[in-house]
């Protein structure tokens, strides 16, 4: 059967042959063609409502949302520890879409997980904060609904939505940065989620800042979200309160001396309320997350880095002290212009609703399948007919 990019390819080769054009400007006018039709497929995507879900390190989101990027209804549980099987995610997943299901006419599934999503958008490779390792995610939660699903990164999820409806809107070359249980990231260009050849681009909670500094759950030690995510802010946090500091008292009197109580949104809650350690843990958080985010541009130069996750939810408290950081640090200072360092405009939802807008890719090609092959199935009937006829007048 022929696919659009078959179709494509000699038009475009015609078209360049009819005006005398080398073979090489002859290939790139093709490939030219072909890339500007794919990267504005999200338009021709049918509008009809599909569920997105959000598996992170400590909730599952999972919401219905329409084409316009609103969420019609969502609903959320706590993500099963990650010493259980995979199984239990997987049904935790299914669970969610057939209650949603219950209420809305749902056309496909996009699933954003917090891990390394392989370059086919199938298998979770690797999930530091879940027992995922080589899953086949998508082939196991299709094989239980009947309706088609997509998988990705949940950061790549969360850029596009933050692309297509929130603060990149217009935005050529840009760079998502999530701060969460960890630091995901994403890159997008001209409209296009770059995923690397293996399918695990972005992962820049796990590049090396400090040689030999705090052990991941990754593995290795010194990771840039050890020092700059929801867990390295309460890590700090904790520290300070167990060795009985005083400049911990404000926190360990909110939790009345029980440390394990402290949590990322209370410690944001108290600096708002101008609680000085806490003002200064975020400086801190923001302090090296303006160091990494020089480092990418160094090496991406893209025009907007978007700053989501929980942990923006500090907002200034923690975007100010990144913005001072990064003009610091940033290679060239002075003599190149400067990225827009902006906060996410969809919140904990972006996740959700960019993997649910991502699915809507998946659900056209779905339904253009099933007409085809009703399509297929009708010539085959008339054809049938035909002999049947020719048979009976021999």
């Amino acid at each position: 059967m022929s696919t659009y990019r078959d179709l494509a390819l000699p038009r475009a080769l015609g078209s360049a042959r009819a005006a005398g054009a080398p073979i090489g400007s002859r290939r790139a006018t093709a490939l030219r063609t072909v890339g500007t039709r794919e990267r504005r497929s999200h338009l021709t995507a049918p509008r009809v409502p599909t569920v997105g879900i959000d598996i992170g390190g400590t909730k599952v989101m999972a919401g219905v949302v329409d084409a316009d990027g609103n969420i019609l209804e969502k609903v959320r549980t706590e993500t099963p520890d990650k010493s259980k099987s995979p199984r239990v995610v997987e049904d935790t997943i299914v669970e969610l879409v057939l209650d949603l299901s219950d209420r809305h006419d749902v056309h496909a599934v996009g699933i954003g997980a917090a891990g390394w999503v392989d370059a086919e958008r199938n298998r979770i490779l690797f999930a530091p904060h879940l027992s995922w390792r080589n899953e086949p995610l998508r082939d196991r939660i299709s094989s239980r609904l009947a309706v088609p699903v997509l998988v990705d990164n949940d950061a790549n999820s969360a850029a596009w939505a933050e692309w297509r409806f929130g603060a990149g809107r217009g935005e050529d070359h840009l760079v998502m940065i999530t701060l969460g249980t960890g630091i995901g990231g994403a890159i997008l260009e001209d409209g296009q989620v770059k995923r690397g050849k293996f399918g695990v681009a972005g992962e820049f909670g796990h590049m090396q800042v400090v040689p030999g500094g705090h052990r991941c759950p990754c593995g290795n030690r010194g990771c840039w979200e050890q020092y700059s995510s929801g867990n390295a802010l309460v890590r700090e946090a904790r520290e300070l309160a167990a060795a009985d500091s005083p400049v911990a008292y404000g926190i360990i009197e909110h939790v009345k001396g029980n440390i394990a109580e402290i949590t990322g949104p209370m410690i944001t809650e108290l600096a708002r309320e101008g609680d000085a350690m806490c003002i200064e843990l975020l400086q801190d958080i923001g302090q090296w997350l303006g160091v990494g985010i020089a480092n990418l541009a160094a090496a991406l130069d893209p025009s907007c880095f978007v700053i989501g996750g929980g942990v923006s939810a500090a907002d200034d408290l923690l975007i100010g002290p990144a913005r001072d950081a990064f003009r610091r640090q940033l290679t060239g200072r002075g003599y190149r212009p400067e990225a827009r360092i902006a906060r996410a405009q969809l919140g904990p939802e972006a996740g959700m609703v960019g993997a649910a807008d991502l699915a809507r890719l998946v659900a056209r090609r779905f339904r253009r399948a099933n007409r085809r092959r009703v399509e297929r199935y009708e010539r085959y009937e008339r054809y049938a007919e035909l002999r049947r006829d020719a048979q009976e007048t021999l």
